[in-house]
């Protein structure tokens, strides 16, 4: 699978063209699956996908220059909620995943997200997705690393602890210095990076990272930070 991990979604062109690349065709004739689920462990998350569906972003609680990967004019949109699929055969989502060129996870709560990946089956389906493009936003990206640190556990699994997916070796610090969002300063970022086990990236809404066969690509037309443990 192909990645492209974002802090706000296709949020200026540089990015976008980095999802075309990735596609390999015109995003108008690209087919895409959207999963919201990360947002149901939020505050309004029902009424927050539904917003994001339509593509309606511009208002609070959304962080400034996030954007709505939806609204991007794919020949094609689904929407696949992953607390469902559990309970559904799978010959009723399996070949929808399997065909589609792109999945498009939203953001939320991270750990809720992994939780509800491995409960459907979709974790053990992503390495099987080769030419598949994982577009991920903020908790959507960060479920891709080793793990996230304390400062983003939320919601708590099960088995407790912020271990992620791990199908990328680094971790991610999204909305790096957004004014909707104090909480998320640059020396709280190194605070954070400083506690991790991996290489961690500092993220800001202009920023991405772009991953084919392990090889990491920043695209970014704002700013970010590597740190090394």
């Amino acid at each position: 699978m192909k990645f492209l991990l974002t802090s706000g979604g296709i949020s200026n062109d540089s990015i976008r063209h980095a999802l075309v690349d990735l596609l390999g065709k015109p995003i108008a004739e690209s087919s895409a699956l959207y999963i919201p689920t990360a947002l149901y462990a939020n505050p309004n998350g029902p009424s927050m996908a539904a917003r994001l569906i339509r593509g309606e972003t511009n208002t609070a609680p959304f962080p400034d220059g996030f954007t709505s990967l939806c609204e991007m004019g794919w020949k094609s949109l689904g929407v696949l909620e992953l607390t469902a699929l559990s309970s559904i055969d799978e010959e009723r989502w399996l070949p929808l995943v399997q065909e589609t060129d792109t999945l498009l996870v939203e953001g939320g709560d991270p750990l809720y997200l992994c939780y509800w990946m491995r409960q459907s089956g979709l974790a053990n389906l992503l390495p099987k997705l080769p030419e598949a493009v994982y577009v991920g936003v903020s908790a959507g990206s960060m479920v891709m690393a080793p793990c996230i640190g304390e400062y983003f556990v939320g919601w708590k699994p099960p088995t407790g602890g912020d271990r992620t997916l791990r199908l990328v070796d680094f971790a991610m610090f999204p909305h790096l210095d957004n004014p909707s969002l104090p909480g998320n300063s640059l020396a709280n970022a190194e605070k954070w990076a400083a506690g991790m086990p991996v290489p961690s990236y500092l993220m800001d809404d202009q920023t991405a990272i772009k991953v084919i066969d392990g090889v990491v690509e920043v695209v970014s037309e704002g700013h970010w930070k590597r740190f090394t443990p």
